[in-house]
């Protein structure tokens, strides 16, 4: 006696494969609609024009032979600055990650006393590659590098490498 198709096993074998693909499918949107790319920028073509303006900037900063030193120990970042620039002037820093934006880190720093650049994160800085700017207040000068957290002891900037 034949038993009906509901009880056997291989419609439902027939039947569970394309369904898996169907639920994975609709996963795959939801992961894609609700998780932004915030490495896409709406405006690219506006920001590369930005880019190539803004290398007179690091030039400057190369004509006035600007070295920075930067320590990272204990969630405080130390930084000093060398070179052709105003002793005590505010600096822009930033950390931006390459693929976190909400990890990004920026701040106006003044000196101590002994000149040195002194800021504490809100948050704890991952380990990994990071773009790291420095800049003038009025954005005379500006230094970036790619750099790799944790920072052993000191880390040497020079303007132009």
């Amino acid at each position: 006696m034949h038993r009906p198709w509901y009880q056997q096993f291989w419609p439902w074998f027939l039947i569970v494969l394309p369904l898996c693909a169907v639920v994975a499918s609709l996963y795959t949107l939801h992961l894609a609609s609700t998780n932004a790319d915030t490495m896409v920028v709406d405006d690219y073509y506006k920001k590369g024009r930005a880019i190539n303006q803004d290398l007179s900037e690091l030039k400057e900063a190369e004509r006035l032979g600007l070295m920075a030193e930067l320590g990272y120990a204990d969630g405080q970042i130390t930084l000093r600055m060398q070179g052709e620039h105003t002793e005590g002037e505010p600096v822009r820093l930033r950390f931006t990650h390459p693929t976190l934006a909400e990890q990004d880190v920026q701040a106006l720093l003044t000196t101590d006393a002994a000149g040195v650049y002194r800021f504490r994160p809100d948050h704890v800085l991952l380990n990994g590659l990071w773009n790291l700017q420095l800049e003038a207040f009025d954005r005379r000068w500006r230094m970036q590098q790619r750099i790799r957290l944790p920072i052993a002891d000191k880390l040497v900037i020079r303007a132009g490498q």
